[in-house]
């Protein structure tokens, strides 16, 4: 039997674990962990403003690793896209 005919013969009883080739189909943000120097350099604001903004809870908190703090890239970006927000809203 061709692979073909075992691919459309499997289909039948088990949901299709191929890709879909959809361009419009939505794919998952795929997030990463930024250093405050990065976040620094993205937000433009020194470490102290930073940490200054996350008392008054008005950006995004670190993600503690052990003894070390990252950032969220998507919640960065969010925060960044609120502020553009803000500012049309002016």
């Amino acid at each position: 039997m061709p692979a073909e005919d075992l691919l459309v013969h499997a289909s039948r009883f088990e949901p299709s674990t191929r890709p879909s080739n959809t361009p419009n189909a939505p794919q998952p943000a795929l997030d990463s962990l930024l250093r405050i120097t990065e976040v620094s350099r993205q937000v433009g604001l020194g470490k102290s403003a930073i940490y200054d903004l996350i008392n008054a809870g008005a950006f995004p908190a670190p993600i503690k690793i052990g003894c070390a703090s990252r950032w969220s890239q998507l919640e960065l970006q969010e925060w960044i896209e609120g502020r553009k927000r803000g500012r049309s809203a002016a």
